[in-house]
């Protein structure tokens, strides 16, 4: 009994020295690697600048401020659904858009990614960050993609990332291409995003970023 009590007690140890591994990985103030994968978005976007673009699930502000500071005649418009909890959430982002000195060229509002409450083709570009699998009411989490490529424009450019790589959200992702394409979209790529350089190996497990990837390009 006393050597299981201490396999379990060492488990419980490498487990705790591995979420406060990456725990620290995560923000600005250790390895900042949350900031840099939320960068891998704009640098798959291949936009402009010209127009309006959409953040899907846009939390608390941190990629919508991030277009701002990069496309600086935009306006842009973030959405997220955080129920009651709404209110605050939104006096954060303009808080923090505030803080950027973006206020101005931001607004946000509430919609869920399954319904967005735009007309057909009403942005330039659209851009969503590790929101797609988080959708409750929406099984097929390819009908997220697609009501998020129905709000751009024709010719318009987009840069989604989510847990892509997990088979059984979107199963294999040539097919997954494969069923973008058959939508009438121009071009789409998809990038491993999971692999980035940047990424410590110890956060490539399938539980944290592990299985990360970029579907990105021109309606």
């Amino acid at each position: 009994m006393f050597p299981i009590l201490i396999i379990v007690a060492m488990f419980w140890f490498m487990v705790s020295i591995y979420f406060t591994y990456a725990r620290y990985q995560l923000p600005p103030r250790g390895g900042n690697v949350q900031e840099k994968i939320w960068e891998l978005v704009l640098s798959n976007l291949e936009w402009n600048g010209q127009g309006q673009p959409l953040d899907i699930g846009c939390g608390n502000a941190s990629l919508t401020i991030k277009l701002a500071h990069k496309y600086l005649k935009a306006q842009i418009i973030g959405i997220d659904y955080l129920g009651k909890k709404w209110e605050y959430s939104e006096g954060i982002c303009e808080k923090n858009a505030e803080i950027e000195g973006v206020r101005k060229r931001v607004s946000f509002l509430k919609a869920s990614a399954s319904k967005l409450p735009f007309e057909d083709e009403s942005f330039d570009a659209a851009v969503s960050n590790l929101t797609f699998h988080e959708v409750k009411d929406t099984e097929d989490k390819r009908e997220i993609i697609r009501e998020a490529l129905r709000v751009v424009k024709k010719g318009g450019h987009f840069a989604f990332q989510d847990l892509f790589l997990l088979k059984r959200l979107y199963g294999k992702t040539d097919e997954l291409i494969a069923t973008i394409r058959g939508w009438g979209i121009t071009k789409v790529e998809f990038v491993e995003t999971s692999g980035a350089p940047f990424i410590p190996t110890a956060l490539k497990l399938s539980f944290m970023v592990g299985t990360i990837g970029m579907i990105s390009g021109e309606k």
